[in-house]
């Protein structure tokens, strides 16, 4: 029996996919089987990158942290310790908010976390 290609079903799936990889350049949104290898690695990618998305945001906190307890004369890493020893339980994704929206806020943080150690 020879392989059906012009079946209902198959038709289906080829328009899934094309709709998919719409706006994709050149043969990667017209022709199925160059479409097919886009959408898969385009899924691929998007799956690894919602992991890796979470890596970027925690590197990116740690930066405007640092960057703010300097301009208080503090380190990021004393920040950090002293803020462990001191029992103050606030996440890195607050801490950078606090030191991006409210600098006083920070300073203040800062101020009680050094006067403590």
């Amino acid at each position: 029996m020879a392989r059906a290609t012009t079946g209902r079903i198959h038709q289906k799936r080829k328009r899934r996919v094309l709709k998919d990889t719409k706006g994709y350049r050149g043969a990667r949104s017209k022709l199925f089987r160059t479409a097919k290898d886009a959408r898969r690695r385009a899924l691929q990618n998007s799956y690894k990158h919602r992991r890796l998305k979470k890596r970027d945001f925690r590197s990116l906190w740690i930066m405007r942290i640092n960057a703010a307890a300097r301009a208080c004369g503090m380190s990021y890493s004393r920040l950090i310790g002293a803020l462990k020893v001191n029992k103050v339980d606030i996440n890195r994704k607050m801490l950078a908010e606090i030191a991006v929206r409210d600098m006083d806020a920070f300073r203040k943080i800062v101020e009680n976390v050094k006067k403590a150690a």
